[in-house]
C-alpha cells in the first residue's frame, strides 16, 4: 500500500528502464522552434482556457515527455491542438507518439446515424456534456479531430434522401399525457426561439465567440428537450432548423475560441439537424463553416471537398447570396492549394453571383445575411493573399489582394455590428503590406487591430495578430517599428485565459 517503500521504488525504476525516448514528439518539438519553457507555458495557457486549472507544467515535465513519459489527459489533446496550430495541419495524438485515450465512437466520431431520434439524442448528450464538463476542467479533451476520408465520406451521406419515416417521434421520457400536453408549441413560442438564435448570432459578430458560447449551448440543449417530446411534423421540422442553427453557432464560437475538436463535433451535428429539417441551404452553410475550419487547420483539399458537397447539395435551392459565399470559400480552398487559375475563376463567380443577390425574390435567412459586400471583398482579398504566400510571397498576388482588402476594411469600419470581421480584415491588410515589404504600414495596421481585438473575445483574432507580429519579427526584426510592435503586443494582448 505504501508508495514510499522499497517495492514502490523498484517498480518505478523498472518502469523508467522500459521507457524509451519519444522520437515522434521530439521531432515535432524540434521543428516547432519552441523552447521547453515556451511549450510548457503554452500548455498551461491552453489548460486554463479549457478550465483545467489543476495543470501546471514546467520544463522538467516537458523533458520527461520527450524522454518517453506519457502525460495524462487532457495534456495529449492539448499538445495535439498546439502542434496542429503551429504547423497548420492536423497533428494527432498518435502523430506525437502519445497513447490515445480510449474513446466512445458515439461521443467522438463523425460517422453518426442519419436519423431524427438519434440526432436529437446525440445533440442532447453532447450539449449536456459540454455544459457539465466545462465546469470540471475537461472541455474538449475526449475529442479528436477527423480529417480526410474519415471526415468527407460520412458527410457525403448528407445527400442521401431521408426515409419517409425520418421524423417519427422518439419515445417520450414522461407519460404520454404529459408529453402531449407539453409538446404543443405555439407559433409565438417558436418565433421567440428563432429570434433568440438571431440575437445570439448578433452577439457573436459583435463580441466574438468567447462571451456567450455557454448560453448558446444551453439554449441548444433546451431545444433538444423540446424535440424529445411529442411534436407535430411541422413543429418538429422548425425545431430541427433552430437546433441546426444553434449547433452551427456553438461550433462557430468554439472554433473562434480555439476549441477545434468541439467545433467540428457541433458542425457535424448541425448538418444532421439541417437534414432532418429538410433545409439544404442551411446544410450547405454548415458545410461552409466546416470548410473554413479545414482551411484554418491546413487541410485545403478537405475544405474543397466540403464546399463542393455544399454546392452540389444546394445548387437548386440556395439564394445568390449563399451561392456567392460558397464560391468565395471555394476560392479560398483553391488558393491554399496553390491553384491560381481555379482560384481566380471562383473569385469571379463569387462576384458575379453576389450581383444577383438584391434581385432574389425571397428574403435571405438570417444566417447568411452576414455575407455582405464587405465580407465578399474580405474573402476574395484573403484568397489572393493566401495565393501570394503559397506562391512564395508573390508580389503579383499581393497587389491583387490590396485594393479588395482596403475596401473591406473601409466598409467594416462603418459597421459596428461586425467588430470581429473588422479586426480580422485589419490583420489581413497588415499581412498584405508585409508581403509588399512595407513593415511600417503593416505595424500601423497591426497596432490598430490590437485595439479592436480588445473589444471582442476571439482567440482566432488574437492568434492571427500574434502570427502577423511573428512574421514581422522574422522578416524585419531589426527595425525599431517592429520592436515597438512586439512590446505593444505584450501590453495590449497579454496571453491570458479566454472565457469559453
Amino acid at each position: 500500500m505504501s508508495g514510499n517503500g522499497g517495492g514502490g521504488t523498484s517498480a518505478t525504476n523498472a518502469m523508467n528502464a522500459d521507457k524509451r525516448p519519444n522520437e515522434l514528439l521530439t521531432s515535432w518539438f524540434a521543428r516547432s522552434g519552441w523552447s521547453k519553457g515556451e511549450l510548457a507555458r503554452q500548455v498551461n495557457r491552453r489548460a486554463r482556457q479549457l478550465g483545467a486549472n489543476h495543470i501546471s507544467t514546467d520544463t522538467s515535465r516537458v523533458r520527461r515527455w520527450l524522454d518517453g513519459e506519457n502525460p495524462r489527459e487532457p495534456i495529449p489533446r492539448i499538445l495535439s491542438e498546439l502542434f496542429s496550430e503551429r504547423f497548420g495541419c492536423v497533428v494527432s495524438v498518435e502523430d506525437l507518439g502519445l497513447r490515445a485515450a480510449r474513446q466512445s465512437p458515439s461521443a467522438t466520431g463523425v460517422d453518426l446515424p442519419w436519423t431524427g431520434p438519434q440526432t436529437v439524442a446525440l445533440l442532447s448528450e453532447f450539449s449536456r456534456s459540454d455544459l457539465m464538463l466545462a465546469r470540471r476542467g475537461f472541455l474538449g479533451t475526449s475529442l479528436a479531430l477527423s480529417a480526410g476520408p474519415s471526415l468527407i465520406e460520412p458527410m457525403q451521406r448528407w445527400l442521401v434522401p431521408a426515409p419517409p419515416s425520418s421524423h417519427h417521434e422518439p419515445e417520450p421520457s414522461v407519460s404520454s399525457a404529459a408529453s402531449a400536453r407539453r409538446g404543443r408549441l405555439s407559433k409565438p413560442e417558436l418565433d421567440l426561439l428563432e429570434s433568440t438564435t438571431v440575437m445570439f448570432r448578433q452577439w457573436d459578430a459583435q463580441c466574438g465567440g468567447g462571451l456567450r458560447r455557454k448560453a448558446v449551448v444551453g439554449q441548444l440543449h433546451e431545444v433538444t428537450d423540446l424535440l424529445q417530446e411529442s411534436q407535430p411534423e411541422a413543429t418538429a421540422r422548425k425545431l430541427f432548423k433552430v437546433a441546426a442553427e444553434l449547433a452551427e453557432l456553438a461550433g462557430w464560437m468554439s472554433y473562434d475560441v480555439g476549441l477545434q475538436p468541439t467545433a467540428q463535433k457541433y458542425f457535424v451535428l448541425a448538418l444532421h439537424a439541417a437534414k432532418e429539417a429538410g433545409d439544404k441551404p442551411l446544410g450547405s452553410y454548415v458545410l461552409s463553416s466546416m470548410s473554413r475550419q479545414m482551411i484554418h487547420l491546413g487541410r485545403p483539399e478537405d475544405a474543397l471537398e466540403l464546399i463542393h458537397l455544399a454546392q452540389y447539395g444546394s445548387r437548386d435551392c440556395a439564394s445568390p447570396r449563399t451561392q456567392s459565399m460558397l464560391y468565395a470559400m471555394e476560392a479560398r480552398a483553391y488558393a491554399n492549394m496553390g491553384q491560381p487559375g481555379k482560384c481566380k475563376r471562383a473569385v469571379r463567380m463569387a462576384e458575379d453571383t453576389f450581383a444577383d443577390a438584391d434581385e432574389w425574390d425571397e428574403p435571405d435567412p438570417d444566417w447568411i445575411r452576414f455575407f455582405s459586400e464587405a465580407e465578399l471583398y474580405g474573402e476574395n482579398s484573403h484568397s489572393y493573399r493566401d495565393l501570394a504566400y503559397v506562391a512564395g510571397r508573390s508580389p503579383t498576388y499581393a497587389s491583387l489582394a490590396e485594393p479588395l482588402m482596403q475596401r473591406a476594411v473601409e466598409l467594416f469600419a462603418e459597421d459596428l455590428d461586425h467588430q470581429r470581421s473588422y479586426a480580422l480584415n485589419l490583420i489581413g491588410m497588415a499581412t498584405v503590406h508585409l508581403l509588399q515589404r512595407e513593415p511600417e504600414r503593416s505595424a500601423e495596421l497591426a497596432t490598430k487591430a490590437m485595439l479592436e481585438a480588445k473589444k471582442v473575445r476571439s482567440e482566432r483574432v488574437n492568434t492571427r495578430i500574434r502570427k502577423t507580429v511573428d512574421t514581422a519579427v522574422r522578416d524585419f526584426g531589426d527595425l525599431a517599428v517592429v520592436v515597438d510592435l512586439t512590446d505593444q503586443l505584450a501590453i495590449e494582448l497579454p496571453e491570458t485565459a479566454e472565457a469559453v
